[in-house]
This record gives structure tokens, sequence and C-alpha cells, in this order.
């Protein structure tokens, strides 16, 4: 089963153009619906004039929050299972009804016959607005005097917890090292934009289509908003462009959207535009970390102090994710204590919630900034701190001393294998020379080792049921985006049952056809999925082996796979069944052996006992240009381990995706806004979103080291290497400049912040 590089069976569709997305799906008589957002910061709103736009050409409603008859939508508080209360009421209505919190707020829905039409009469709705002072930057949102967002709260604080913060954390440390990293906010930019369908259908129920990670969540929330039992909401997903947390959430429009299907009677289909999905799709990581880190003269860790500031723009959808940070605080490290407080404040710009990696990214990028420090602090090589304070092999189960317990880990040999691919001492080598000759070009070596936590304790629905031709259907509640689910999960039935894999057809995000699911998010689908699959797969076979034996006239032990796809007798292979025929004979009683139930099929759910916690090491090769502060990637490598691998192909573009988004966030992009609070990078002309070509080729290996906690050994992938790789990349280039006295580099890293510190630290 384990190690096979088999080809995606989802590509040669998408391939072909023969990819299914809301866009371009065929919905007969579809109504099109476009918002009309808020292009102020923060304004209360008197008043909506809808009276023009309600004669335009082919508008069939223009709608203002008072005529949906929809509640506020409350914030979300499962993110990916972390749970809290928040300090005041910051519930947010489906569409703004008397203030408006930053720019992209909807405030009314047109809906035309035609796209056309639906933009034309929205330019004719005219709010009328009375603007108040705004605040996007987080820590003067905390500042006395702040504007607020909610005065009944008279705070901006959303959420705050602590741990530890009485105890001396430092006492004993001989060195002490101080910090304030920037985790800048960032767009996550999928390639299809949020888009959602409404389609009524005749018994009162209604059909969805939404480009969504978790089609049982919205199912949920549709019914609940439009007042029907769930089961008469049939919601799918169909081929979902890119999601990376952003699709996680249940969005205002959703609801908007099916409200005025059900008031029009008619299907009303919504698509984001680009500029749109810029300034509404939810945001990612926005935090402001103070650190303090302790240690002893030879490097070892005393212990740390954390603040984190965390930026969760209007509504605090995402306040519980810092807590995800603080979790993972230890990294890969043997800290005898951690304490940690933590905020999470509302300003005056796009919602915050999980982006690849929520919360995990952060941790890392923060610690391994502060082992850099550390490293410099003591004249020791990073690599060798690092390699000192692990946590060894034979300590897992490990708690840390932010009270989370890893499953397993072998983090000295990742970062062995990463240094010696890198050519370690050869780069410090040709470091030293090109600083004796004075060069302008220099090289940095920066190094990241992390780990990080996945699936979240989940659960997850998978059935495998044979057809009568032989074929194999599967039910999964995962929900993929690109992610290979129909793929791996063909391929572990076809191990198990030994049957082709072109027989087996996988079945996704479709509540009409898979009775529950979870959905895809915290990189849980082959752990929790998969594992399902692969249980109900070995429920059949053994199914199917009685029933064989008693065809077959033998015991069960002696029955197996055949090499044509059937089942037949050990040592005999002339006397096999076909597996259609064993489905055939299952369903017939009078072929049955007795007390067995008919039919050729299991259903059930896995449930994992623990999050796990893959874990890898990355080094990254920079080149800086002392006179313009051009920073150039010239290598990546990263050795990630997420357990026992299933698929190497499917786990490299995993990696590949993950390397160009942590790169990307080190080297390019950043969510700005002005001192109004209007946003400066709402397109893709602004925001810097690189393409392969800004990027080296990416030198990708794995350790592996199985979890006890499934029975496939795997561990999450989808967001390693977004963690692991912005931390080695930052790094790098603060190593490259270190010699001129420049001691830390927030991100991103654009030449006029790198030329900036140059001149700085050179004055």
């Amino acid at each position: 089963m384990f190690g096979l590089p088999v080809l995606r069976t989802e590509d040669p569709r998408f391939l072909k153009g023969e990819g299914r997305y809301l866009e371009n799906l065929p919905i007969e008589g579809a109504l099109r619906a476009v918002f009309v957002r808020s292009i102020m910061p923060h304004a209360a709103i008197s008043g909506v004039d809808v009276t023009l736009a309600r004669t335009m050409p082919g508008v069939a409603g223009v709608f203002v929050a008072d005529d949906l008859g929809l509640p506020h939508q409350a914030p979300s508080g499962n993110v990916e299972g972390a749970s809290g209360t928040l300090e005041g009421p910051f519930g947010r209505e489906i569409l703004a009804r008397g203030t408006v919190r930053y720019v992209g707020e909807s405030i009314a829905l047109v809906v035309a016959e035609t796209l056309g039409e639906a933009l034309d009469a929205a330019e004719a709705v005219f709010p009328d607005y009375d603007a108040m002072p705004a605040v996007t930057d987080v820590e003067m949102a905390i500042a006395g005097g702040a504007p607020l967002l909610w005065p009944e709260v008279g705070s901006n604080v959303a959420h705050a917890f602590a741990m530890n913060a009485d105890i001396d954390v430092l006492s004993g440390a001989d060195v002490v090292v101080r910090g304030r990293f920037v985790n800048q906010r960032l767009a996550p930019v999928p390639m299809e934009p949020n888009a959602f369908a409404a389609i009524p259908e005749p018994d009162g129920g209604f059909t969805i289509w939404v480009s969504t990670q978790v089609p049982f969540d919205v199912r949920r929330d549709v019914a609940d908003a439009l007042g029907l039992d769930k089961a008469r909401v049939r919601t799918i997903a169909p081929d979902v462009g890119g999601g990376f947390g952003a699709k996680l959430q249940i969005y205002p429009e959703y609801l908007a959207v099916a409200r005025t299907a059900q008031l029009l009677g008619r299907p009303v289909r919504w698509v984001e535009s680009r500029s749109e999905s810029m300034l509404n799709l939810t945001h990612g990581r926005a935090q402001v970390q103070r650190v303090e880190l302790g240690a002893r003269r030879d490097g070892t860790l005393v212990g740390m102090r954390v603040d984190l500031l965390a930026d969760m723009g209007a509504y605090p959808i995402g306040a519980f994710l810092p807590t995800t940070t603080q979790e993972m605080l230890a990294g890969v490290y043997r800290f005898p204590v951690i304490a940690c407080t933590g905020r999470s404040v509302v300003t005056n710009a796009t919602p915050v919630a999980p982006y690849r990696g929520a919360g995990r990214p952060e941790a890392t990028a923060l610690v391994e900034r502060a082992m850099d420090l550390l490293a410099s602090e003591l004249h020791m090589d990073p690599a060798e701190l690092r390699r000192k304070n692990l946590i060894p092999p034979e300590a897992f189960p490990y708690q840390t001393a932010s009270g989370t317990t890893y499953d397993v880990g072998a983090y000295e040999g990742s970062l062995d294998e990463a240094l010696r691919v890198a050519g370690y001492a050869a780069l410090r080598a040709e470091q030293a020379a090109r600083r004796a000759r004075g060069d302008h070009l220099a090289i940095g070596i920066g190094l990241c080792t992390y780990v990080e936590i996945t699936s979240f304790s989940s659960k997850e629905f998978g059935s495998v049921e044979v057809n009568d031709d032989g074929s194999v259907t599967v039910l999964t509640g995962t929900s993929p985006h690109g992610q290979g689910h129909e793929t791996a999960f063909a391929q572990i039935v076809s191990s198990v049952m030994g049957v082709p894999m072109e027989v087996v057809r996988v079945i996704h995000s479709d509540t009409g056809s898979v009775p529950r699911g979870a959905g895809t998010w915290g990189s849980r689908s082959l752990q929790a999925g998969g594992s399902a699959v692969f249980e109900r797969a070995t429920a059949v076979m053994d199914r199917a082996r009685v029933i064989a034996a008693h065809l077959l006239e033998v015991d069960a032990a002696d029955v197996t796979s055949t090499a044509d796809g059937g089942l037949g007798v050990v040592g005999a292979p002339e006397r096999s069944v076909s597996w259609g025929e064993v489905a055939i004979a299952s369903r017939d009683a009078a072929r049955m052996p007795a007390g067995l139930e008919p039919g050729l099929a299991s259903a059930g759910v896995f449930r994992e006992p623990g999050s796990t916690f893959p874990f890898g090491a990355h080094v990254a090769v920079v080149e800086v240009d002392t006179e313009t502060g051009d920073v150039r990637l010239l290598r990546h490598v990263a050795v990630d381990d997420c357990g026992r691998i299933l698929n190497p192909l499917l786990v490299q573009g995993q990696v590949h995706g993950g390397l160009a988004q942590g790169i990307a966030q080190a080297l390019y992009e950043e969510v700005r806004y002005d001192d109004e609070g209007n946003p400066i990078t709402g397109n893709l002309s602004t925001y810097l979103m690189p393409s392969a070509a800004e990027f080296p080729w990416f030198e990708a290996s794995h350790t592996q080291t199985p979890t006890p906690l499934n029975p496939l050994g795997a561990k999450g992938i989808g967001e390693s290497a977004c963690i692991g790789s912005t931390p080695a990349v930052q790094n790098a280039a603060v190593d490259a400049l270190a010699h001129l006295g420049v001691r830390h580099l927030d991100l991103p890293l654009s030449p006029e912040r790198v030329r900036s510190a140059i001149r700085t630290t050179s004055v």
C-alpha cells in the first residue's frame, strides 16, 4: 500500500478542461447576485437608497438587511477544534445594519437576470454614510483613546488568555534575548474565488452548490437560516479551486443568497470578483509577537515568555486562533517552562480566520527567530543550539511546557538530513569567504526545525461497497480542493482488496450522497478520512473472504485476492470467483453462509484518539544585495516527516505548494492599509503573489516516523512546508546581514525594508 507513486486519477479531467467549477455549472434560469459593499472602513449607515436600483432593467430584487428577515450571524468559535468565550457581543449582520466596520462589508444585495444588469443596478444603490474614526493597526487598537468598533463593549479586545503569567520563567537564565516580531496579514488568494448558488426545489427544499471545504457545515447553517430541516438542503461542493482555510467559513453572503432564492422562488448564483475576494475572503496570520527567551551560557534553554497580539479584523471569527499558537510555542525544544499571554483584537479590516497552518506558522516563526537571536548572542552555531535542545526520540509521547502532548518525533534525524543535503559546512565556508572579500552579494543560511499539530482529535465517516459488476463505491466525508483524495482513497481500497484502482469510484462533497462528514481542514484527510476508508475496506475484505470461502468450499483463511482482481484459493489460482460474483452472492440468502447478514458493504466512523504532530527541518540559502536590499532565494531544502507515506507524488505536491506559500510570505506577500483604513493591496497588481518563475527548484525529501494513533501511521502534510519554510527564509536573510549588525527583519523581506535595516545599522 505504502510508497507507491500513483499518478492522480483526478488530473485527466482538469487537463482536458472538464473540471466542474461553480461559475460554469449550467443552472437553468439562474439569476445573478451582486453585493453592494462598503467603501468606508468605519461608518454609521443612516439609510440605503435602493429606489433607482429597483427600476433598472433585469432587476429581480434589491435587498437590504430588513428585507431578508434573518438574524445576525454570530462569530464562529469552532476554529480547528479550539473553543473559548468572547469578551463581548461581536455579532455580525448578514447585511450590515447601522454600522459598517471594514471596506468590503456587504450592505445590500442586487439580484438580476444577468451579471451585467446586476452590476449596473449595484452602482445605483446609494448608502448614506456618516464616517467614523477607524483603526487598522492592532497595537493602536488597544491603546487609550482608540476608536471602538463596539463602544458598548468598552474595548477592542474580543478574547484574552494567559498561561503561567505570574511565574518567573526566566529565573536562572545567564542570557536573555528579546524581540518584537510581526507575522504580517496575508490574503489566501485561491485560484477560484468564493462562490455560491441556491436552487429552490419543488418540494420546498434547496440544492446548494458552493465552493467550500465543509459542505455539511454549509448545509447546517443554510438550513437554519431558511427554517428548514437539514435533510431538505442538499449541499454539493463541485471542483473547488483552492481553499487554504479561507473556505472553512460560512460567509454571510451564502445565507443572503439562499434567502433571496427562497423569497424569489428562483435559482440565484453569486461568484466573487478577484477584487471582492481580496477584500472579503478571510485573511490570515496578522500577529504582533513579543518574546523573551532565557538560556544558560552553554545554550541550555531555561524558559520563554511570550505576548501575542492577534489582529482579528472587524469580526472575531478567528478569535481562538492564538490559542493554537500558544499550544505550539515549545516547538521541538525541551523548554522547562513557558509563560504566554494573548489578546485577540478587532480592527477595521477584513476578518482574520484560519489560513494554511492556522496558528502553527505563527508559533514556529516566533520560536525559530528567537532561537537565532539566542545563537547570535551566545556566538553559537544555530544548528548546534537547536540540536542541543531537541526533544529526544525516547521521550515520546512528550508533554511540552505549553501543555501539548506530542505523539512521536525524531527531530535530530530530520535536522541532520537537511544539513547534509544542503551541504551546510560548505555553505558556511562560502559565506565566510564572501565576507572576507567584502562582496556586496552576501549569502545567508537560515534554519528552521519545526513541529505542528494536525487532525485535532477528529473523526470521519467512510464506507466501502462492492457492486454487482465488481466495481467498488467509496463514500467519504472529506471534501477535497486539490489534495488528491480520489487517488489516495482508491489506492487504499485497491491495496486492501486487490481490485484495480480503475474500478474504485470515490464519492465526496455531496450531502445527498454521503450521510455525514467533517470536511477538509487541519491536514486531517488521510489520517482521518483515509483511516476510515482503510477500516471499511478491511471489513469488506474480511466479509468477502468468508463468502468466497463458502462459494469455493474452502476455509476463509485460504482465500486471497488474485492477480486478475478476484478472490481465489491460496496455491490454486484456477479456483477463484470474481468480486461481482461475490457481491451478487452476498445478496442471495441461499448462497450465503449461515448467520451472515446480506450485502457486501461496510460503513462507519473512524475516531482518532489524539492529534498527530508532523515535523521537519528546512534550510534556506539566500543572496542579499547589500547595495539594493534585494533578497534572492538560491536554494531551499525541506525535510518533512508526515509519518508513513502512502503516495509520494501526492506528498510532493502538497510540499511544493506549501513551500511556495511559505516562501511567498517571507519575500513578497502582505495585506496593507493606509492611515485611514483603506486597503492598498486590493488586487493582484498591488498584492505581490509570486509565480513559479520567482522560485528555485525545491530540494524536498522526507523522513518517516509513523504515528501510533491511526492504522495508516499517517500524519498530515498539507500545511507542514508552509510552516517550516517562512522562518528558514527569514532567518537566512538576517544571517546574510548579521556581519553588518542587522539583528532582525520583519516580513516580507522587501528591498526597501532590507535596505533600510542596512542603513540604520551602518549609521
